[in-house]
């Protein structure tokens, strides 16, 4: 019986997720910086009050951190870590007390590619985050992205 209500009450809490819709947009694109270097962009628009999480959080936050998983291409080499730009605010909750790093309105995350050869592809994967507002946290969300480059 503990299992069907624990089951009923996550099918009830999931509609009521589902019917607020996600208060996260993401565009993605890429800005050529030269011939075969590329800045791929991955662009999160917020609702007014909602934020999402940044990629580090200080040591002991409970937060869930946003992550970008590349799909491997052998045509690409990516140069350094997924950037972050964006008005980064410092969280503190004081019923946790912790302190978590995270974005609202808008950030967008970069990461630096180079064509190995002039040659038409893509770089692809996911975005996966969680948002929240100032009363409660929707369930983190995978968003699949492919960029076309060359």
């Amino acid at each position: 019986m503990k299992y069907v209500l624990i089951g009923l009450l996550s099918v009830l809490a999931f509609g009521t997720v589902k019917a607020q819709g996600d208060p996260a947009s993401w565009k993605f694109s890429a800005k050529k910086i030269s011939e075969k270097v590329y800045d791929v962009q991955m662009v999160a628009t917020l609702k007014s009050g909602w934020h999402l999480y940044s990629q580090t959080q200080p040591k002991g936050a409970i937060a869930y951190p946003t992550k970008v998983d590349f799909t491997n291409n052998p045509l690409l080499i990516r140069t350094g870590n997924v950037k972050e730009l964006g008005k980064m605010e410092k969280f503190h909750d004081a019923t946790t007390n912790s302190t978590a790093h995270q974005y609202g309105n808008t950030v967008t995350f970069v990461q630096r590619v180079t064509l190995k050869a002039p040659a038409k592809t893509a770089l692809s994967g996911t975005v996966e985050y969680q948002t929240c507002d100032d009363k409660k946290c929707l369930p983190p969300k995978k968003v699949p992205f492919n960029v076309p480059l060359g």
